[in-house]
């Protein structure tokens, strides 16, 4: 357990409430940002899609013309660089204005992509058209011109149309699955708290420091639990875990007992937020709480093959049986639903009784935060 610290002035926790406050309003500020209007057309699968559709465009334009029997590989070849010639201007243009569109209108978004692309369109047209004339001595030819402008305006006007549906499908899970970690999140067990709450008044009284440290504890832990569901540090949950366990440390005194093996190179890496604490709270209420002696929570993070592999153990009264599961079973498929939610199918997670204890084994892709990756370049150049 820490040492106390100094007595604070009075109002500092007002202070900090106020400060946690404004920062959580700051916080909420992205949530307001408007959804994409189109997908990232900068990206490469997005440019590999598009590349692909305009090959497929042209190999059905010139079956169209010339049928299977009379196939023409060079005629293929420059109505595909007529395609390609109208499809990457327009996606380098498209996604310069994919910061606008998201802010507009749906209707004027869509008016003002269309217009876009129309605009290349008419203009690689015109260029190709001049060009065969001028090769061919022949008079420019507006009707051909004209229809071809038709024909890519419908064939642009379907691919914008789908690629704004298959955006506005995305925005859409992103809000389901942002709402559905957001509820999981937010499931925090009302014990906790009233056992905090009568530790702090036993000791108002006795060890106001104490006392003082144990509300900056809780708020800390609640506001991790109201802010938005995202992916944070490891070494900001591993303080938030610290935390938690102090608070438990108040009531359970020299049973709970810690150990905490951390092996470098893991503070940067993403994890859910609030992701520990609950794998602590089972530990200590299903195990430490309920022995006469108490016992010592032992937590295991490393690093290995670009996984970061995580494992909490604690021990187990003899009569721990199907209530005990039954208890855990409800916050470890909290943890479960919110890890596949956040990583898919790229995790593992594995858990029970060890000999005479229970342990938690966890495995999860090695991200880093893409800010201390940059901090650490900048410091190397």
């Amino acid at each position: 357990m820490n040492s106390p610290q100094p007595v604070r002035p009075a109002g500092i926790i007002t202070q900090q409430l106020r400060e946690n406050g404004a920062e959580d309003k700051d916080s909420a500020s992205p949530s307001a940002v408007p959804a994409p209007f189109l997908p990232n057309l900068c990206s490469v699968s997005a440019l590999a899609a598009l590349v692909l559709m305009g090959e497929l465009l042209a190999l059905v334009l010139v079956l169209s013309v010339d049928g299977l029997p009379a196939f023409s590989w060079q005629r293929l070849g420059l109505v595909s660089l007529t395609i390609q010639w109208v499809i990457l201007p327009s996606a380098a243009l498209l996604c310069r204005l994919r910061p606008r569109l998201a802010g507009m209108p749906a209707r004027l978004a869509g008016g003002l992509s269309f217009a876009a692309v129309m605009a290349v369109l008419v203009a690689v047209m015109a260029v190709q058209r001049g060009w065969l004339a001028y090769v061919t001595q022949l008079p420019f030819d507006y009707w051909r011109w004209l229809g071809d402008c038709l024909v890519g305006a419908i064939c642009a006007g379907v691919v914008l149309r789908y690629a704004y549906v298959q955006q506005q499908l995305h925005n859409q899970q992103r809000a389901e699955l942002g709402a559905r970690i957001e509820a999981l999140q937010s499931r925090i067990r009302p014990h906790f708290l009233f056992n905090s709450m009568n530790s702090l008044a036993s000791l108002i009284s006795i060890d106001p420091q104490r006392a003082e440290r144990l509300v900056e504890d809780l708020s800390a832990l609640f506001r991790a639990s109201l802010a938005d569901p995202k992916l944070v540090p490891l070494e900001q949950e591993l303080a938030l875990a610290r935390r938690y366990l102090d608070i438990e440390g108040l009531r359970l005194g020299e049973r709970l007992r810690q150990r905490w093996e951390i092996a470098g190179g893991t503070a940067d890496i993403e994890v859910p937020s609030l992701l520990l604490q609950p794998l602590l709270e089972n530990a200590v209420l299903h195990g430490v709480a309920r022995l006469r002696d108490g016992g010592e929570i032992a937590v295991n993070l490393s690093l290995e093959r670009g996984r970061l592999q995580l494992t909490i153990d604690n021990p187990l009264p003899g009569d721990a049986g199907v209530s005990g599961r039954a208890h855990n079973g409800m916050a470890l498929e909290n943890i479960r639903q919110r890890l596949a939610a956040h990583y898919g199918g790229r995790y593992r997670f594995e858990h029970g009784r060890e000999g005479r204890g229970y342990r938690v084994a966890l495995e999860l892709p090695a991200t880093e935060t893409p800010e201390r990756t940059m901090d650490r370049v900048e410091v190397a150049q």
